[in-house]
């Protein structure tokens, strides 16, 4: 396990609406919790938080992507929920038990808005704006995790790959993607033979090209194509919920 580092905080208010949860905020509605946010820049394979630690701080993510994964005794795990620049993670977990449900690592290395859980709580108690604002998410969220359980017992690894890929390329909004086998092996709870296999397909398709530790989109659209329903679903989702925070 990588340790978690931190550089000094910045908090300009440009950094902050990087985040588009943020931003959805008006600008008398994000003052509130402007005063309270700290930019951090995170590195790929750091933890946030283990499964049952305490929870104290919301992130807000920027350009960075972690994941929540459900770590097993055998040591094997399986993600379970993926946080982007749509969303903040951390909160929900500590609504009520203040522990978290899982291991919460960065994926893509990047940089994050910050605020104490206790900071945030006081903000949202007072702005019904902010209120509504993360109970939409907290149903998206729910809605997103609900999708990706059917997804996983129905559809083929190729089509759910398709549909890693594209999430991943929402979030950081560029083609090349340092993803591995291995790393998309653990995600999609297959063997890394099994990737390898599949992304030499999609490459033979023209859909995306490999390289030593990573991934280039070259056909959105056709990634879209061989991708399971389960993306439109999550990206309609979002667009009735949370417009304009998805993409």
């Amino acid at each position: 396990m990588i340790p978690f580092q931190e550089k000094p905080p910045r908090t300009p208010t440009a950094e902050h609406r990087t985040n588009r949860l943020l931003a959805a905020l008006a600008p008398e509605n994000l003052a509130g919790l402007e005063q309270h946010l700290e930019l951090v820049e995170l590195s790929r394979g750091q933890v946030l938080y283990d499964t049952g630690e305490a929870v104290s701080h919301a992130y807000f993510p920027h350009d960075t992507v972690v994941s929540l994964v459900n770590v097993l005794k055998a040591g094997n795990s399986v993600e379970v929920a993926v946080f982007g620049r749509e969303g903040v993670l951390g909160l929900l977990s500590a609504l009520v038990t203040h522990e978290a449900f899982g291991r919460y690592v960065v994926q893509m290395p990047g940089t994050a808005s910050r605020i104490s859980v206790e900071r945030l709580n006081e903000v949202r108690d007072v702005c019904p704006t902010l209120r509504q604002l993360i109970m939409n998410y907290s149903e998206a969220l729910l809605a997103q995790t609900f999708q990706r359980v059917t997804c996983n017992a129905v559809h083929s690894v190729e089509a759910r790959c398709c549909r890693w890929i594209l999430r991943i390329h929402d979030r950081v909004g560029r083609d090349a993607l340092p993803l591995t086998h291995e790393f998309l092996a653990e995600m999609l709870g297959v063997q890394r033979s099994t990737v390898s296999v599949v992304t030499k397909s999609l490459q033979t398709a023209g859909l995306i090209r490999q390289s030593r530790g990573g991934i280039t989109v070259t056909d959105r659209a056709g990634l879209e194509g061989a991708a399971c329903e389960c993306y439109g679903r999550i990206r309609r989702l979002y667009d009735r919920l949370l417009p304009g925070t998805y993409t």
